[in-house]
């Protein structure tokens, strides 16, 4: 995709601080970092969603390999992964080295409050549109 700036990344007209790369994924530094050692792993092709992976397995593998070499490395009491997929549009998993026992580098909002009955209809929502589908 000409306008996007992961693709830009993989054909490599903009450069970035590599981690990992084999032949259908990449991982980089992220240029707007939230923690030391904050890291992306991206598809080279371009799919706009994590879940349109075809190898979804393979990516999250990956993914994994990466982590380890950056928990290693840094010396993080664990890792956190985020996909979010509104910053980019362009599959990517966020790397996020914790050393702490305080999250860091992820903000979540208030927690949403459902009565019983709301979470009941979510339920039933998502189990009767899922029935369907077998």
């Amino acid at each position: 995709m000409e306008t996007c700036i992961f693709c830009k990344i993989v054909s490599g007209n903009l450069s970035c601080n590599r981690i990992y790369e084999d032949e259908k994924y990449l991982s980089f530094l992220d240029i707007f970092p939230r923690v030391a050692g904050h890291a992306l792993v991206i598809p080279k092709k371009h799919y706009r969603w994590v879940y349109d992976v075809p190898d979804f397995e393979e990516y999250w593998g990956v993914a994994k390999k990466v982590a380890n070499k950056i928990q290693k490395s840094l010396d993080s009491e664990y890792i956190s992964f985020l996909t979010i997929g509104n910053e980019v549009l362009h599959a990517h998993i966020h790397i996020l080295p914790q050393s702490s026992a305080k999250l860091k580098g992820i903000r979540f909002e208030e927690v949403v409050i459902f009565k019983d009955f709301e979470m009941k209809e979510i339920l039933n929502k998502i189990n009767e549109k899922n029935e369907t589908k077998k």
